[in-house]
């Protein structure tokens, strides 16, 4: 240890002489406290009910929308007052249209002035809050007339819409997308087509549409591979499934068969059974319909045959969806009824339906395919063009609707994060649509108080499937700041990221809506993935009653675990010691009125004591806290202030910035300089900063290790970063506390102390053999031996590398008392797994 000692009593107290001070009297700030604080250990199981209660209650105001908001009834009342004129003219705002002129400066049709202006509600897109806007998808006509009629009785959900809006201020988009195929969307704003020229958007082929207008269903597609599907045909076919494959959702089973006088699983390893219709399965069945070629005569009875006997021994798994069942044959003709085999499978009940699509102009056969549908409670669809596909193939679900249409059961459907009602005709028994608004994730965030969840601590939800809707490490977008999406980004199942589960017991549990705790070891990267972290976690979960979703809380055993529980009161903080940051955004809900929505939160908070504003919502446990960090972090600002003053205490020190944050989002910042650009705890830096999703990085460092000083360098500036206090002997984080230094100060000052210390490097090459820590490599690129040196700094998260490249072992020599030249690297700790190697560069 002649290396490390010296340079310990030397170099170390130097610079970390200021920031010692701090931590030691914020240390003592808490020891006064500490009579008044209680550590609690968090209830797991209690905290995810009530999570899930939360959430519960928000999904069931968004619900209100669609009902108490009187917008399905708005929709049928409207309908059924509007008598259809086929010569109906009227104008309306089309989406893509609106503010469009023409040559010579005049609004065009279906366009007109429509005033839009930025709202940051709508992450500053320019709306309309006042008008909705109407989008007709691209192969249907603007002004034909079963689209001026609906969107002529639709108007008149204009005033519902801001009602909605008014009642709530958190709705963002409310919608309305109609069975004929137009979708009016509030607030107003104008469509703008993909690079291509194109808008390919229809809302009928949307999952929030299908899942909303149907019930989940078992699918088996039959498709003619004969002779006679040779050329047009069998692509007109090939498109007709792909059409049917887009209007299946998560919650449908499905396979296709190809049939001539052999029948032929489109995908052979499946052969006998059905397979969810998610993404990844539809796009592996397509890749597959590339391959089918005509040939043969077409055997339909046998097709038929098996195609009943899958649907009947699917169903008696229960794996299924156990709702309806269809048959969708695809083909150019029948030579039969084939009533025998109807009669054998599906007669008198008719719980299959057959939903027969001819291929081609020729019509001999369809009076044979409309029979089978007529008698098997179906619906028959002629298709001769590639163009009619889109729209031919909708028409099955118009059917599928009607027992829910019949019913008037207005279903609430979750999709991701989508609510959908239907809305039907109630005489006629015909779906009109469906409408719906979204749910931004954030919304669901705000529900989850982070600071009860610990450091690492997180909660996601899942869906019913087990696909997550929201979870930390779901990263729907790539290429930052491009905001690009993800392909299947909502389709991201549980066991892709929590991935230590290697049995699905987790995703299980959930999947199946259960309430219950599972534990496991884990690996969690912090620092964009720089770092890993070997945590235990124990996972509570529970179902979200109304909703398709299930619920889970992670928390980490140790500082996860307990929390700090104050006995400041919030009439004893009258009035608060609050500082000038507050980050995290959900002390207050400011969003509900519009008087509060300008407050700051520190605002808000001081109005919320004062009594003046009883409509304003805060969370009065969390302020609780805050104000008790606050008392108790408060004479650090004096101290620090006292610092500052002192120029001869303070001139050498080299100290930027001196910080400080709890776990309830309390900051405390003092500027010992004016530097010329501050990028550490602004508005810009998001990454250092608290909110509500997450702590910053400085703070979960902190607590990875309890009484260690972090040290990184970034570009010009050293952040000595924060260390954290673990008061009462618990595994838990109160505050942490840093500072921000110049990197040229922290050089200069650990090149003084380290010349000061004196060695003998062949004597420390003559020990190499008694100790471990003196290592002797052979280098074959330059053919000589270097000794290193390599050992951990306490209480830091640094390693100390000293190399000797004066001398090598085969020039050992006499010891003499003559000082050298050493060679010092610091190398930052990189994480707790394993034992890393680290090379000097």
């Amino acid at each position: 240890m002649f290396v490390f000692k010296p340079l310990y009593k030397k170099a170390m107290p130097v610079m970390f002489s200021l920031l010692m001070k701090t931590l030691s009297v914020n240390y003592l700030f808490c020891l006064f406290f500490s009579r008044s604080v209680r550590v609690e250990e968090i209830d797991g199981l209690k905290l995810v009910k009530r999570l899930a209660e939360n959430m519960e209650e928000m999904f069931r105001k968004k619900a209100e929308a669609m009902k108490v908001g009187r917008l399905v009834e708005a929709a049928e009342e409207a309908h059924l007052q509007h008598e259809e004129d086929p010569n109906l003219q009227y104008e309306y705002f089309n989406a893509v249209l609106i503010n469009e002129q023409d040559e010579d400066g005049n609004s065009v049709e279906l366009g007109g002035e429509f005033i839009l202006q930025p709202n940051d509600h709508f992450n500053n897109l320019s709306v309309n809050l006042s008008l909705s806007v109407v989008q007709v998808p691209t192969n249907m006509y603007n002004k034909d007339s079963a689209i001026v009629n609906g969107v002529y009785w639709s108007e008149a959900l204009n005033k519902v819409f801001v009602d909605n809006f008014e009642r709530d201020p958190s709705l963002i988009w409310q919608y309305f997308g109609s069975a004929k195929g137009f979708f009016r969307q509030y607030p107003g704003i104008k469509w703008t087509p993909d690079e291509h020229g194109v808008i390919a958007f229809d809302c009928r082929n949307r999952k929030w549409y299908i899942q909303a207008a149907t019930s989940p269903k078992d699918v088996v597609i039959l498709v003619d591979v004969s002779g006679s599907m040779k050329g047009l045909r069998l692509t007109i076919a090939k498109q007709t499934v792909s059409s049917i494959l887009d209007t299946l959702g998560d919650d449908d089973f499905f396979n296709i068969i190809a049939y001539n006088e052999e029948l032929r699983y489109v995908e052979p390893c499946l052969n006998g059974t059905l397979v969810q219709a998610d993404v990844t399965n539809k796009d592996h069945f397509r890749e597959h319909l590339d391959k089918l070629f005509a040939k043969g005569i077409g055997m339909l009875d046998r097709a038929l045959t098996e195609a009943f006997e899958l649907l009947s021994d699917f169903n008696q798994t229960g794996r299924g969806s156990v709702c309806s069942q269809a048959i969708m044959l695809v083909t150019d003709g029948a030579v039969d009824t084939y009533d025998a085999v109807f009669a054998k499978y599906n007669w008198p009940d008719r719980k299959v339906r057959i939903f027969p699509y001819l291929i081609g102009r020729e019509s001999a056969f369809a009076d044979n395919l409309k029979w089978m549908a007529c008698a098997n409670k179906g619906y028959f669809t002629q298709i001769s063009t590639l163009a009619d596909v889109q729209e031919n193939v909708m028409e099955y679900l118009h059917v599928l609707s009607r027992p829910k249409v019949i019913d008037q059961e207005h279903d609430v459907v979750w999709t991701e994060a989508y609510i959908d009602s239907t809305v039907s005709n109630k005489n006629k028994g015909i779906l009109l649509g469906v409408v719906g608004t979204d749910v931004p994730v954030s919304e669901l965030l705000k529900t989850i108080p982070k600071y009860k969840l610990g450091i690492h601590g997180y909660a996601f939800a899942i869906t019913n499937n087990g696909y997550i809707l929201t979870h930390p490490d779901l990263r729907p977008l790539y290429e930052e700041g491009k905001k690009r999406r993800k392909p299947n980004y909502s389709s991201v199942d549980l066991s892709e990221v929590e991935w230590e589960d290697k049995d699905d017991e987790l995703r299980n549990a959930m999947v199946n809506r259960k309430t219950g705790i599972f534990s496991m070891e884990v690996k969690k990267t912090v620092d964009k993935g720089k770092r890993v972290l070997v945590l235990h976690n124990d996972y509570y979960y529970t179902d979200i009653k109304g909703t398709p979703f299930s619920l889970g809380v992670a928390l980490s055993r140790g500082h996860g675990k307990y929390f700090f529980r104050g006995s400041v009161t919030v009439e004893e903080g009258k009035p608060p010691p609050l500082p000038n940051r507050l980050y995290i955004k959900t002390y207050c809900n400011t969003d509900e009125h519009p008087e509060h929505r300008y407050l700051s939160q520190i605002e808000a908070i001081k109005l919320y004591l004062s009594g003046e504003q009883p409509h304003l919502k805060c969370d009065k446990e969390l302020i609780q806290e805050v104000l008790f960090d606050a008392v108790v972090t408060a004479p650090i600002e004096a101290y620090w202030t006292s610092l500052a003053l002192n120029k001869s205490e303070n001139s050498d020190k080299g100290v930027e910035i001196a910080y400080l944050g709890t776990r309830t989002g309390l900051s405390r910042i003092n500027l010992f300089v004016v530097p010329d650009q501050l990028n550490f705890l602004t508005a810009e830096d998001k990454e250092g900063v608290f909110n509500a999703d997450h702590f910053p990085l400085w703070y979960k460092r902190a607590a990875e290790q309890l009484n260690t000083v972090n040290l990184t360098p970034i570009q010009t500036t050293f952040e000595v970063k924060a260390t954290c206090y673990d008061i009462i002997s618990f595994f838990l984080c109160f505050s942490a506390v840093g500072i921000q230094m110049k990197l040229e100060f922290f050089q200069r000052k650990f090149w003084t102390a380290s010349r000061q210390v004196n060695i003998l490097s062949c004597l420390m090459k003559h020990m190499h053999n008694e100790t471990s820590r003196y290592l002797c490599f052979s280098s074959l690129s330059l053919a000589f031996s270097r000794s290193f040196v390599i050992q951990q700094i306490p209480s830091s998260n640094l390693f100390m590398v000293v190399v000797d490249n004066k001398c090598t072992c085969r020039d050992f020599g006499p010891i003499t008392m003559d000082p050298i030249e050493i060679m010092y690297i610091l190398l930052e700790k990189q994480g707790e797994i394993g034992n890393a190697a680290y090379h000097p560069t």
